[in-house]
C-alpha cells in the first residue's frame, strides 16, 4: 500500500483535547464526506492500479474544492493499492494521524444524530468526574449505540432522521427503526439496549456481559488499549477486532444513555461479504488466542495480574477453550524489592 498522510490538511486547526471522528471512504461513497459537520479525520482508499484511479483522483479533489465545511475540518489521508478493503490498515492510519487526544471511530455510512459532543468533552475535562478520569486514563471507551431503519428506503436520507432520544423510541415502538444488525445478536447486543430504553437524562451506564463480537462505535483517548489487527481484510471481524484488543488491554466500555447513531442505508456486495465473512472468521479463532496468550503474558510480566486492568483479559479469555486452563494455572510473578546500604550524607 502506497500511503499519503495529510493528503490534505483541515484549514482550522484542532484543540488537543478535542474529539476526531475517524472514518473511512471508497470513491463511491465521496458523497458521504459532504455532509460531514463535525472535526474529521478521513482515510481515503483508491483502488490502484486500475483504470478510475485518475478519474476517482480527480473526483476528490473536485469535492474539497466545492465543499468549504469538509475542506475546513477534515485530515484526508490518501491510500493507493490494490486491496478494496482493507479496513483495518486504513483504520490505524486514521486513528494514528488524528490530532487529538480523543478519538470517535465511526463508519462513514452511520450518521451522528445527537449532539454528543459538548457533554462528553465537559464531562472529561471535569477534574471530579470520575467516568471522566477513566476516558482520560485510556481506560474507558464511550459507546454510541447503533440504530437502523427496518424499511431500506426510510434510512436513505438522513435529514430525515432523528436528532433525539424521545422521537428515536417512538420510531422503535412503532417498528420503523431498531438496534443495528439485530439479528446478528453478539455484534450490538452488549449495549444492551432495553436498558438504553430505560436510562434516566444524562445517564451513563457501564457494559455488564461483553461478547467477544462486540463491535460498537466509541469515544476513547486516541492511544488507548491495542490497534486494529491488519491480517483482517474485507468484511466480517475486523472491527470486532479492534475492540476485542482493545477491551484486553483493560478498556472497559460505558454506554452514553443520551445519545445514538442511524446507519444509512445502502446496498452490500453480497457475494464479498459471504467469501470474506467465512475467510475472517477463521482469522478471528487464531486471533483471539494469540491476542489473549499476548495480553496474559505482558500482564504477568508486568506484575499486574491482580490489578483492575487485568480483569478484562483474565475473564473473557478463560473462556477459551484452548487457553482456559493456562488462564487459570497462571501466576503473577514476585515482585522484586531490592535493599541498598544506607549512605551516610556528609
Amino acid at each position: 500500500m502506497k500511503t499519503i498522510p495529510f493528503f490534505h490538511r483541515s484549514m482550522e486547526s484542532p484543540e488537543t483535547d478535542d474529539i476526531t471522528i475517524t472514518t473511512l471512504v471508497t470513491p463511491n461513497r465521496y458523497e458521504i464526506l459532504r455532509k460531514l459537520a463535525e472535526q474529521y479525520d478521513v482515510t481515503v482508499h483508491i483502488t490502484f492500479p486500475s483504470p478510475s484511479a485518475k478519474s476517482d483522483l480527480a473526483a476528490l479533489l473536485s469535492l474539497l474544492s466545492s465543499s468549504p465545511a469538509l475542506a475546513t475540518r477534515a485530515d484526508i489521508h490518501l491510500v493507493l493499492s490494490p486491496f478494496p478493503r482493507a479496513f483495518n490498515a486504513w483504520r490505524n492510519l486514521a486513528r494514528l494521524a488524528a490530532r487529538t487526544e480523543y478519538v470517535l471511530t465511526l463508519d462513514a455510512d452511520f450518521a451522528v444524530c445527537t449532539d454528543w459532543r459538548k457533554p462528553v468533552r465537559a464531562m472529561v475535562q471535569d477534574e471530579k468526574s470520575t467516568l471522566g478520569k477513566l476516558v482520560r486514563e485510556g481506560e474507558a471507551a464511550l459507546v454510541l449505540p447503533a440504530f437502523e431503519y427496518t424499511r431500506e428506503r426510510e434510512g436513505k436520507d438522513q435529514t430525515l432522521f432523528p436528532r433525539d432520544k424521545g422521537p428515536l423510541l417512538e420510531l422503535v415502538r412503532t417498528g420503523r427503526i431498531a438496534p443495528f444488525h439485530a439479528a446478528w445478536a453478539p455484534g450490538h447486543n452488549s449495549t444492551d439496549y432495553k436498558r438504553f430504553t430505560a436510562a434516566q437524562a444524562g445517564e451513563i451506564y457501564k457494559v455488564t456481559t461483553y461478547q467477544s463480537a462486540y463491535e460498537p462505535y466509541v469515544i476513547v483517548r486516541k492511544d488507548a488499549g491495542g490497534w486494529c489487527d491488519e491480517r483482517f481484510t474485507g468484511y466480517g471481524g475486523n472491527k470486532a477486532a479492534c475492540l476485542f484488543e482493545m477491551y484486553l488491554s483493560g478498556v472497559s466500555f460505558y454506554v452514553l444513555g443520551d445519545h445514538f447513531l442511524i446507519h444509512q442505508s445502502h446496498a452490500y456486495e453480497e457475494e464479498a461479504r459471504k467469501s470474506e465473512r467465512k475467510y475472517n472468521r477463521r482469522i478471528y479463532a487464531d486471533f483471539k488466542e494469540e491476542t489473549c496468550l499476548r495480553y496474559i503474558h505482558r500482564l504477568r510480566e508486568e506484575r499486574a495480574l491482580k490489578t483492575a486492568r487485568a480483569q478484562n483479559a483474565l475473564h473473557e479469555c478463560a473462556k477459551i477453550k484452548s487457553i482456559s486452563k493456562l488462564v487459570t494455572q497462571v501466576r503473577p510473578l514476585p515482585l522484586l524489592v531490592s535493599h541498598y546500604p544506607l549512605i551516610p550524607s556528609r
